[in-house]
């Protein structure tokens, strides 16, 4: 068995191949529709690949390799292609003029040769939809957050009653509400296991959570899970005496009994939280480069935004048992062969 493969018991997809593909569409063009509209966004043309050195690719943890190549046409030019679009978002927002409560969406497509392990959830190739949204400064509280996450959490409810009026065997089962839980409640809850450990915990007791506070060291001195220090703000305090004014939107998935994300989001920061957040991750040289000088210059809007899994929340709403039901990509030659003898069909 391939590593980290998960096979749920007697799995059989409710859906044929071209009853799949069928479906994907109609997942990703109702959600995409609901989307725009819960939180007005316009969708705009997005870049698959940037110039090197601008600031504007996001750099992960900072270890995983982009893929680049240089333009024949002319040789100075560096391209390396996104990783996601968190900070190009920001600067369109500022550079096509969005006022105040306006946004944008956009298709984000990224290749991550660094994956250290493909399986039923993690994939070489990333989908998501991008968004952000221009806000006002006094916006940057977790109360406004979680008002952001309801209105998507009921665009996803929207999209599951579709599912199921269109494919009756495929029932409802996310909650009616989404339940807010910090990092810091989740590890005094369970100050025992591994961040992964906790989230399974939580997801599984309420069924749909927003976790909040992610990339800020914690009391016992950890991080639940790395954040870049130059888009979420994870390290601002808030009324409640916690950090944090970002997370992500975790379920619980029934097919691999285990939590699922589909979501991570956040307000972004402003020049005093990324100031602070580069000092704590050593990464004040990218104060020198062209997007971080932007905004310090005070040439962005205040917003939040985030990336929503297209293959992932497919993957969720049709009760698929791996994302290669429902993205093409490429599989190890064992990944392909032990699927085939588990009835999951890889496209």
């Amino acid at each position: 068995m391939p590593k980290n493969q998960l096979t749920p018991k007697n799995y059989k997809s409710f859906l044929d191949l071209r009853e799949t593909e069928r479906a994907i569409k109609l997942v990703k063009d109702f959600f995409e529709k609901r989307l725009a509209e819960e939180l007005n966004l316009q969708r705009v043309s997005a870049p698959r690949f940037v110039r090197k050195d601008t600031g504007i690719n996001d750099d992960l943890s900072g270890t995983e390799r982009k893929v680049s190549f240089r333009i024949k046409c002319d040789s100075s030019i560096n391209a390396e292609v996104v990783f996601s679009l968190a900070k190009w978002k920001r600067m369109a927002l500022a550079d096509y003029g969005f006022n105040i409560g306006e946004g944008l969406y956009c298709d984000m497509d990224a290749i991550r040769p660094d994956e250290e392990v493909l399986d039923n959830l993690h994939s070489i190739y990333v989908d998501q939809w991008d968004w952000e949204l221009a806000i006002k400064k006094e916006d940057r509280n977790p109360d406004f957050l979680k008002r952001i996450v309801k209105k998507i959490y009921k665009a996803m409810k929207d999209t599951e009653k579709i599912i199921y009026e269109r494919y009756s065997k495929i029932k409802p089962i996310l909650p009616e509400d989404i339940t807010f839980v910090h990092t810091e409640d989740l590890l005094e809850q369970y100050p025992n296991l591994k961040p992964a450990e906790r989230e399974n915990k939580i997801a599984k007791k309420y069924g749909a959570v927003f976790l909040i506070g992610i990339g800020g060291e914690l009391k016992d001195g950890k991080i639940h899970d790395n954040r870049a220090p130059d888009y979420d703000d994870w390290s601002t305090p808030t009324p409640d005496g916690k950090k944090g004014l970002n997370g992500d939107i975790i379920v619980w998935n029934p097919v691999l009994e285990r939590a699922f994300e589909l979501s991570s989001m956040g307000i972004r920061v402003d020049k005093e939280a990324m100031l602070r957040q580069l000092k704590i991750r050593n990464a004040e040289e990218r104060l020198k480069l062209e997007w971080h000088k932007r905004l310090l210059a005070g040439e962005f809007p205040e917003c939040v935004g985030g990336g929503i899994g297209q293959s992932r929340l497919c993957m969720f709403f049709l009760r698929k048992a791996h994302i290669g039901e429902v993205q093409a990509s490429i599989w190890p030659d064992d990944i392909t062969k032990y699927c085939k003898s588990n009835n999951i069909s890889l496209l």
